[in-house]
């Protein structure tokens, strides 16, 4: 039936609630997103009808859906993204993590808690069993920590064990950057003892999931976050898991998607080693310090700042910039190596005799500077950046 003519016609809905729509439809997330590409944007995408929903590929569940949206996960979902700090951002969102975009099965749409332009910062994901060793802890801290201070930002799940272990050891490091990805709904800590951990990563980092808030735990979901951890990393680095474990299916999301995975060996008396040494068997890098991965990732980092930099050849909007790291001016180890650092190329072996640095040391720092544009590397000699101050 028709309006008459002087009733005004119903508002469209605003850009998040269109997208909102596109994402409480649920199911498969390839016709949401070729009707977001298609249309240009959700409020587009939901106006254009049932007819191109079908042409997308929606199914009948997901034409009901979008037809009639739940009115209550739409209110919930608008009254949490009135929150500060609080994101989301869709699929043709010049927002929306370009390695993830690349990465197996992209969600459609990511809730965000925290600051956004952190999903777009060069990360390693750490990965583990929830029940691990005492050893596999303290690796999981000195892995994180070393791997924070090098510059990389640390995903992790939230999930108890080496997941939290890594969260923590990047938020006491005064500039390290931590990335939380939930199974559940933004606004839903799991397991719930850590809703004091999750709610200080979304003040002092970030926390991201692909579900609505209000969304509870269940159990095929926790395999489906996983995709997006890997997806967000360069690498996957497990420190230890049994022969079945989630951090397995993060690895092998990992390397599905061509990214870098890594293991740490173990003992072959403790269980939590087997699935760490069934990864090394299938080809995964055995990693026994920080300084190996750093070796791998550290030219791959450098390459995605370097293109986060250059941006996107025809960007949607002007996407927000990452925010730079504390600067490091007044580190004396840093000064030193500033000093030593020339205007001609010097190599590393240089770099350890003027400094008195170790190795691990020098490649950490040096990753951190080249991220931050303050150092050059070309053929493995290092040289100050003529642009930039110290």
């Amino acid at each position: 039936m028709s309006l008459p003519p002087d009733c005004p016609a119903p508002p469209s809905p605003s850009a998040e609630a269109a997208l909102l729509a596109l994402v409480l439809a649920g199911g498969p997330c390839p016709p949401r997103q070729r009707l977001l590409e298609r249309h240009g944007d959700a409020a587009r995408a939901l106006a254009a009808g049932p007819d191109a929903w079908r042409a997308s590929g929606c199914d009948g569940a997901q034409l009901q859906a979008l037809r009639h949206p739940d009115p209550i996960a739409m209110a919930l979902a608008l009254a949490w993204l009135q929150g500060p700090g609080h994101h989301l951002i869709g699929w043709t969102d010049a927002g929306y993590p370009p390695l993830l975009r690349q990465a197996v099965r992209p969600p459609l749409a990511l809730f965000v808690d925290g600051e956004p332009a952190w999903l777009r910062h060069p990360a390693v994901a750490i990965v583990g069993s929830r029940r691990p060793s005492a050893g596999g802890l303290e690796h999981a801290r000195w892995f994180a920590r070393e791997l924070a201070a090098a510059g990389l930002a640390v995903s992790s799940g939230l999930a108890a064990g080496i997941d939290a272990a890594a969260h923590q050891a990047v938020l006491a490091l005064p500039a390290g950057i931590t990335v939380a990805v939930l199974g559940t709904g933004i606004d839903v800590p799991y397991p719930p003892r850590h809703a004091g951990l999750r709610d200080r990563m979304a003040a002092d980092a970030v926390v991201v999931s692909e579900y609505p808030p209000g969304t509870g735990p269940q159990a095929g979901q926790f395999p489906a976050r996983n995709r997006i951890i890997a997806g967000l990393s360069l690498g996957t680095l497990v420190v230890e898991a049994a022969q079945r474990s989630g951090a397995l299916i993060t690895a092998r999301l990992a390397a599905d998607a061509g990214r870098e995975v890594f293991a740490v060996p173990g003992s072959i008396h403790n269980p939590m080693a087997r699935g760490c040494h069934r990864l090394i068997r299938d080809g995964a890098a055995l990693v026994e310090s920080p300084g190996e991965v750093l070796a791998i990732l550290g030219p791959l980092a450098a390459a995605q700042a370097a293109s986060l930099q250059a941006g996107p050849a025809t960007p949607i909007e002007d996407p927000a910039p990452v925010p730079a790291r504390p600067a490091r001016q007044a580190d004396p180890d840093y000064q030193r190596l500033w000093r030593a650092l020339g205007h001609d190329p010097i190599p590393m072996d240089s770099l350890i005799e003027r400094t008195g640095l170790t190795a691990a040391t020098l490649s950490a720092m040096l990753l951190a500077m080249e991220l931050e544009g303050r150092v050059v590397a070309q053929h493995g000699r290092y040289t100050r950046n003529p642009t930039r101050n110290p």
